[in-house]
C-alpha cells in the first residue's frame, strides 16, 4: 500500500519510519509519473512490510518538492533510518528501482 506523505506527516512517514522509505515525487499532470505509477504500487505491494511506499504530489506540496530540491518529476528517494540515501529522476524500469532497495 501506497501512503501519502504530505509535510505534515513527511517527519512520522519517513523520517521516523522503523523500515526504509521510498518516495515518490510525482504530479497528475506528468507523463512518466503516469507510466511509473503501475510499478510503484507493484512494488509497495511486492516490498509491504520491508520497504514503505510514499507518494509526494508537487502540486500539493511544493514545500517538500522545494526542500528536496525537486526540479524534474518522477523524482524517487530512498530514505533509510531518517536519511536520504538515494535518488532517481524520470521514468526507471522496476528492475532499477528495486536494486536500489537493497
Amino acid at each position: 500500500m501506497e501512503v501519502t506523505i504530505t509535510k505534515n506527516n513527511f517527519e512520522a512517514e519517513v523520517l521516523r519510519s522503523e523500515i526504509p522509505v521510498l518516495v515518490d515525487f510525482w504530479a497528475t499532470w506528468c507523463g512518466p509519473c503516469r507510466m511509473l505509477a503501475p510499478v510503484i504500487s507493484e512494488i509497495a505491494e511486492e516490498y509491504a512490510g520491508a520497504v514503505k511506499v510514499g507518494k509526494v504530489n508537487v502540486d500539493e506540496e511544493p514545500e517538500l518538492a522545494m526542500q528536496f530540491r525537486v526540479d524534474s518529476i518522477p523524482t524517487m528517494m530512498l530514505f533509510r533510518e531518517g536519511r536520504l540515501v538515494n535518488t532517481t529522476v524520470g521514468f526507471r524500469p522496476k528492475e532499477q528501482i528495486t536494486a536500489m532497495l537493497r
